[in-house]
């Protein structure tokens, strides 16, 4: 059996510094964990570790694929007791066919890729030496209700990048579950939360409540989710996003069961 969603002692954070990275850090420091942020501002890190009593903060380009296996050699050396990660860090890039030209596109989409799938893949991966070391072990993922539903048509890699996310965290979980590794592998599929990644929006205020009705503050976000925490769920939505996804696996999930189970 797969520990519990909260069973680990020490988690790394990626763009723990602010939004939806530093409420999920701010609640793990609550219930006593060990919390390590990084991103790629390091005075954000600094004063966000400082105001939240983090352990520690790291520098660290997601999108950066080959500072990778150094990071991971570095933090599990002076963190050894490090048994999750929350790949958090990503951004979200309008791209425009009609506005763009296709050296711009495709520049910006890859830099997207790099963030939103290769650096979180390549942190899972990387790290599961460390953590089939441990007791027990928690790699949470966030996707997104894009990843199921693409409604956000200006967006059209990020969208991409979350259906990926989704369907490469089903597929790990399985394949540790018939390995027999003790390694609890979590989904967070969050709908439109207010905070900075709509930052490269004309208006980058249009995920807020105010402007949204449909978005979730961070407060209420971060309720369903310790709810879907402490169920122990493999899946967490939020808001608007839990429909969403008991929708997919009520439509999907038991044909997904069948294949899991061969």
């Amino acid at each position: 059996m797969a520990p519990g969603s909260l069973d680990f002692q020490c988690a790394l954070v990626t763009g723990g510094g602010g939004g939806i990275g530093r409420a999920i850090s701010e609640y793990f420091i609550s219930q006593g964990k060990k919390v390590i942020i990084c991103g790629r501002t390091e005075s954000k890190l600094e004063s966000a570790s400082k105001e939240m009593g983090a352990t520690a903060f790291y520098k660290l380009d997601t999108g950066d694929i080959k500072a990778i296996p150094e990071f991971i050699k570095k933090i599990t050396s002076e963190h050894p007791d490090l048994d999750c990660i929350v790949n958090n860090a990503g951004v979200q890039r309008p791209l425009s066919l009609k506005d763009m030209k296709a050296e711009e596109f495709l520049e910006k989409a890859d830099n997207e890729i790099s963030i939103n799938i290769s650096g979180p893949m390549h942190l899972s991966i990387g790290l599961l030496p460390h953590f089939r070391s441990k007791k027990s072990a928690v790699i949470m993922n966030v996707s997104s209700v894009l990843g199921y539903i693409p409604t956000s048509i200006i967006n059209p890699v990020y969208n991409g990048t979350k259906a990926f996310v989704h369907f490469h965290t089903m597929n790990i979980r399985s394949q540790l579950a018939q390995a027999g590794d003790n390694i609890k592998v979590v989904e967070i599929a969050p709908p439109s939360v207010g905070t900075d990644l709509h930052r490269e929006r004309e208006d980058p205020d249009d995920n807020k409540k105010d402007k949204n009705s449909s978005a979730l503050t961070v407060e209420e976000f971060m309720d369903d989710v310790i709810k879907g925490w402490k169920e122990n769920k493999d899946t967490i939505g939020a808001g608007p996003s839990l429909k969403v996804v008991d929708r997919w696996y009520g439509e999907f999930g038991a044909d997904y069961a069948k294949v899991e189970k061969n």
